[in-house]
């Protein structure tokens, strides 16, 4: 643990929790891409299915568990409670285009070919391209909801944060990860157009607008 990761950790959890106060507050998943969320809860599931087989600490225990918890509650929310506001016309992007390339990959790039390793593999290739679906769904469009900017923002604050924790793993304990380092490096760069407007409009009170 440093302190990199401890950031990181507590823009993932304020990330979680803007869009779920954003569902709920306004009984509306308007702009929200539930496909993206499919797929986040696609990466808890298949990242902490260890929950209960490998302890680790506390800390790590109570995080996995808020990530499953968290991720099933906003697509309840979102394809159960507040199914009608739902913008299925505009969620159009086709996640199997990133569930079969990932599925495949941690088929062939692994550290180890075991069932757990090949799913924690699988976890770490989509969660680097599982936030696709949302910036499509923005551009699509036009605009977010300053509060659905924020979310993202956090989102993508949070690998950013994780990055620079690889960085420090490395310098201080010589560890590092490639397969978790590039797939956080890919999805860093896929925010990268996000970052810049959020700086330059939502900071400034003016409504984001993706390119289409």
């Amino acid at each position: 643990m440093n302190i990199f990761r401890f950031a990181g950790d507590l823009s993932h959890v304020f990330a979680i929790i803007i869009l779920l106060l954003k569902i709920w507050k306004t009984r509306s998943c308007a702009g929200i891409s539930g496909k993206s969320q499919i797929l986040f809860a696609a990466v808890y599931l298949t990242r902490y299915l260890d929950l209960f087989t490998t302890y680790v600490s506390l800390y790590n225990s109570v995080m996995k568990v808020l990530f499953l918890a968290a991720s099933g509650a906003t697509v309840y929310l979102m394809y159960v409670k507040f199914k009608a506001t739902y913008d299925h016309n505009h969620d159009s992007f086709r996640i199997e285009f990133l569930l079969i390339p990932c599925a495949l990959l941690s088929l062939v790039i692994n550290h180890e070919f075991t069932v757990m390793e090949v799913l924690w593999t699988f976890s770490i290739y989509l969660e680097s391209v599982a936030i696709l679906p949302q910036l499509f769904l923005v551009s699509k469009t036009g605009e977010a909801e300053s509060i659905t900017s924020h979310y993202l923002f956090a989102l993508g604050s949070y690998r950013a944060l994780y990055l620079l924790n690889w960085v420090y793993r490395y310098m201080v304990e010589s560890h590092y990860d490639l397969i978790a380092i590039f797939a956080g490096i890919v999805q860093t760069i896929l925010y990268c157009d996000f970052f810049y407007l959020y700086i330059t409009k939502v900071l400034k009170g003016k409504k984001l607008q993706l390119p289409a």
